[in-house]
């Protein structure tokens, strides 16, 4: 089964190396499953980072695709690391399935990327700005469900600002006309942007009312999160409301999408310029 609170960087990292080590000895996924005596989906799901790592399993795999010692110890020592729930696992609750996968890779990401073609980025919100926009996301949560799911973002922004990650967002400035709870609410939202502008880590571009179409008009929110991992490439995400969200890891799939998302922070005005009236 999936790890509850969705795999961290460190379980998807092992993941990936024994999948190269499979390949690289040239092993069949039906070969590995049947030294495990189990069905080749067990393997897949063990190289998709999709269920825990057995220290048994993983340890029969590399002897079957004779892996030295000194290749196999590190990996085996790393198990422990790897099978530790993420952070995130006390919200795991308040959370749906897709954003333990997103925030899984979003934990470790050197950079963040995102454009919101309506609202305010996510990363940028105020917890009045978020709450109110929960209740009208949320309608059946109780009051202390949608604290719980402030806090969580709350916590995603300070451990994002904690290991000095950088985020660029861009997104309209229909944004800042959209109502979002009350008057307040925006006033203090407005105020908490032209703050975080001023953060070294933060880059902000707000397309103007006025500005011609560019390449993400129409786009639903898009993200790229970029991990400095070797084993982890760039993964975007894209979300379609009310339909599904998606965490793309396809190389050409993701290298399209940045390349949207360079050409319209292209066009913007740049980072910097003062917030639209």
């Amino acid at each position: 089964m999936r790890a509850r609170s969705g795999p961290t960087v460190e379980h998807r990292v092992l993941a990936v190396r024994l999948r190269r080590l499979r390949e690289r000895a040239g092993v069949s996924l039906r070969a590995a499953a049947e030294a495990l005596d189990a069905h080749p989906a067990t393997v897949r799901r063990i190289e998709r980072a999709e269920t825990g790592l057995d220290a048994r399993q993983v340890s029969e795999l590399l002897r079957c695709y004779g892996v030295p010692a000194a290749v196999a110890g590190p990996i085996m020592a790393g198990l422990s690391a790897a099978n530790l729930p993420g952070w995130w696992h006390r919200w795991r609750d308040e959370m749906e399935g897709w954003q333990q996968e997103i925030i899984g890779v979003e934990s470790s990401a050197g950079l963040v990327r995102t454009w919101h073609p309506a609202l305010v980025p996510e990363l940028l919100r105020t917890p009045a700005y978020a709450a109110a926009l929960y209740r009208a996301q949320y309608p059946d949560d109780g009051p202390a469900r949608r604290e719980r799911r402030v806090e969580l973002l709350e916590e995603r922004r300070r451990r994002l600002g904690e290991r000095g990650a950088a985020l660029w967002a861009l997104f309209p400035a229909a944004a800042l006309h959209t109502r979002v709870g009350g008057r307040g609410t925006m006033e203090g939202q407005r105020t908490a942007l032209v703050e975080a502008m001023k953060e070294q880590h933060i880059t902000v571009q707000v397309v103007p009312l006025d500005h011609p179409p560019h390449p993400l008009t129409g786009v639903p929110a898009l993200h790229i999160l970029r991990v400095p991992v070797p084993e982890i490439g760039d993964r975007a995400v894209l979300e379609t409301p009310g339909v599904r969200v998606d965490l793309v890891d396809d190389p050409d799939a993701v290298t399209a999408h940045r390349i949207r998302l360079d050409a319209a922070c292209a066009a913007a005005p740049g980072p910097g310029t003062p917030l639209p009236g």
